[in-house]
This record gives structure tokens, sequence and C-alpha cells, in this order.
């Protein structure tokens, strides 16, 4: 207690310094998975990914990140364990940010796509287990979070497989792919706008004091579905083409329609990846400083203090500025060829996954959803579309991330607490 007491306005101030490290690594990785697919496709240049990304992380992050962040911090690790000495929470906490960020960064420089919340679980189960006790390790909540991770791309991948196979159904293979392409999109804008208002008032509303029943949050979330749609077809139907052009002709239009529903969906995902990874670099960070706050005391529901939001929402924009072209090629190009409709798919399927699942507080990864998304777009197009050699990469990077981040966090660990003990 008496090493809070001296130390905590320090230990405060690294946990917020190695928390943006976090969080910049969250930009540089897994904001650039979210926007590859539409930097990939072409859909958006480089620059208006990152605006969007400004945008709508700090929306998600802000009305529909809290439930995630509580998991992290409290569903993992059992708290009890340290309430005869919260300061070692304190080192663990920072020492798995710290752990996290590097390996995030790391990655980033090598243009892989890991699972920041692969980094950030292994890194607090790391310390936790080796500097506590197994027994502090709550391994059923573990076991739920790494079933997820196997479940969720399975099921991106199958949703993002249906949705390009209808859009070639209804579109692609027409005798008039404009004519249906301007049927068709509005209904795909409506599925897109829908999904994304109903986490927002579901889930997101409720932190900011407003709350409505189920029925009242679908009606809603169809009203702005509707809007979407409609704002949608009026852009759709001032696509004009000569009606003699070729079949080259007719579907390099239907892509610049799929572009602009692109732009939705790439709003979508960032929104969903706001509300669901945000909490890897915020929740930690608010755990410290919560405990330094309190004196030691290890509450249930912290409130989050007002700077720490905008400290990660800022790194990220930064990590992606600066840092995220590598990661954005390997998802846009190097899995396979990506158009706007096949993105499309991709985004608007990892979306849905991550939306779902973020409303039941389990942090999954948002970066296996993607990817299996684009698995589902290549395999809709048979094996010789994937490029197998940066699969297996990323595979592997994948199935090293949780240790790798797991033993960074004790090294860690043990060089705090050996400076302030």
């Amino acid at each position: 207690m008496d090493i809070l007491a001296v130390h905590g306005e320090t230990l405060v101030i690294f946990a917020a310094v190695v928390g943006f490290l976090m969080a910049w690594g969250i930009g540089a990785n897994d904001v650039a998975n979210a926007m590859g697919t539409s930097v990939g496709s072409k859909a958006l240049t480089i620059k208006q990914a990152i605006i969007i990304a400004m945008i709508f992380e700090f929306a998600g992050a802000y009305l529909a990140g809290g439930e995630v962040t509580s998991t992290i911090r409290k569903g993992i690790i059992d708290a009890s364990f340290y309430i005869e000495q919260p300061e070692l929470l304190v080192f663990g906490m920072t020492a798995a940010l710290l752990a996290a960020g590097t390996w995030l960064i790391i990655a980033s420089y090598y243009g892989w796509p890991v699972s920041t919340t692969h980094s950030i679980v292994g890194a607090i189960v790391g310390f936790s287990a080796v500097g506590v006790g197994m027994d502090s390790v709550t391994w059923s909540k573990v076991l739920g979070i790494v079933g997820s991770w196997v479940i969720t791309p399975l099921i991106s991948g199958i949703i993002a497989y249906f949705i390009f196979m209808s859009s070639q159904k209804l579109i692609f293979n027409t005798s008039d792919p404009i004519k249906n392409a301007k049927r068709y999109v509005p209904i795909y804008m409506f599925l897109a706008g829908f999904m994304l208002s109903l986490v927002t008032i579901v889930k997101g509303l409720k932190h900011v004091g407003l709350h409505f029943s189920t029925a009242e949050a679908f009606a809603l979330a169809t009203i702005a579905g509707l809007i979407v749609a409609v704002v949608g077809k009026f852009f759709v139907s001032r696509v004009k083409i000569d009606p003699q052009a070729d079949k080259k002709m007719h579907f390099a239009n239907v892509e610049k329609i799929f572009a602009v529903l692109m732009i939705v969906t790439a709003c979508a995902m960032a929104f969903a990846h706001g509300s669901n990874d945000v909490a890897n670099a915020i929740g930690p960070l608010a755990a410290v400083v919560s405990i330094v706050g309190h004196n030691g005391e290890i509450v249930d529901k912290a409130a989050i203090a007002w700077w720490i939001l905008p400290l990660g929402g800022i790194g990220i924009v930064l990590g992606l500025a600066i840092f995220g072209k590598r990661v954005m090629a390997t998802i846009g190009t190097g899995i396979t060829h990506l158009t706007p409709s096949r993105g499309f798919a991709a985004e608007l399927a990892a979306a849905s996954t991550v939306v779902i699942a973020s409303g039941t507080g389990l942090p999954i990864s948002t970066t296996q959803t993607l990817v299996g998304a684009v698995l589902g777009v290549g395999m809709a197009r048979g094996i010789a579309a994937l490029n197998l050699g940066v699969v297996r990469n990323i595979v592997i990077s994948w199935v090293v991330t949780l240790p790798i981040g797991a033993g960074l966090s004790i090294v860690f660990f043990y060089i705090l607490k050996g400076i302030f003990s």
C-alpha cells in the first residue's frame, strides 16, 4: 500500500505512456485490418480511411466499449488475489500493456495482422499466473475466449461467403448488372445501416443515459437502415452507362456502386472495432488509475477518467497514420485479390460478427474475424484465389502471439516489481 502512496503518480504516468503505446500498436495493426479491405479494393484512399477511423473508432469506443473493458479487467483474473497487495495488479496491468504494445509494433513492422485481444489476454494471463499464482487466473474464462477465436472467423467466413455469392447471383451473373445493382444494392445498404444502428441503440446509448426497449431499438434501427438505403439509392440511381457498352464496362460500373457501399461498411467496421478492441488499451489503464485513485482499493466498477478515452483514440489514429500501411497491404492485397464487391462482403460479414460478439461482452479478435471473412470471399472463388503462403504466415503469427505476449509480460512485471519494490 505504501508503494502506491509514494509512487502512485509516477505509476499512473508510466501506465498512461504504455497505454498510449498499446493504442498506437492497435492503430498500426488492428485498425489497418479494419480499413485494409477498403484501401486494398481502392474504395478509399489511405487519407480517407484515417479520417473515417478517427470519427467512428471514437464513437464506438465511447458509446459501446464499456462492456468489453470490464470483461478484460474482471473476467480473466480473480481480483481477490490482489486485495492484500494491490500494487502487484498495477505492476501487472502496466507490464501487460507494455508487452502487448511491443509485440504489436514488431508484428506491424513485418505486416503481420495479429490479434490485439490475443496479445493483451496472453500478457494478463502471463503476469498473473507466474507473478501471483496459477489459481489467480480464471481458466474457464480463458478457454471460453480461446473458443471464440476459433468460432468467430468461421462465422464471419460463412457470412462473407453467402453475401458474396448473393451479389454474384443477384447482380454480376445477370444479363443487366447495372439495372440489378440499382435494385439490390439499397437492400445491402439497409442491412449495413440497420446493423450499425442496432448495436449503437441497444448497447451504446445506455452509456449516455438513454434506454430503449427491444421493440423500440428494432424500430429505430429499421428507420436508420431505411434512411441509409434511401440515401444510397439516390447516389446509385445517378450512375449512367451506355446500354450498348460491353459487359466489362458494366462490371466496372457495378464495382463503382459497391465502392460507395464500402464507405458505409468501413464506417460500420470502424465502429464495431472501436466498441470491441479499444478496450484492450484503455481497460488495463483504467484499472491502474482506479487502484491508485482509491488508495489501493480494487473496486468492482470504476468510472473511466476523462482523459483515458481521448488518449486511446489519439494513439489509435496516430498508429494507423504512421505505421498502418504494411498490415493494410497484407489484408487488402496479400490474401486474395479484392474488388469493392468482394471487400464489401468481407467487411459487412466481419462487422456483423464483431458487433454480435461485442454485445455479449466477449473479447473476440477483430483481426481473426476479418481475416476469416476475407478467406470466405476467397474460398467462394476457389482455393486457387488464395495466396496460401501469406495465409500460412498469418496463422503462424496468430499461434505465437499469446505465448509471446505472456513471456514479455512476465519479464516486464518482474522489472517493474524490482524497480518500485
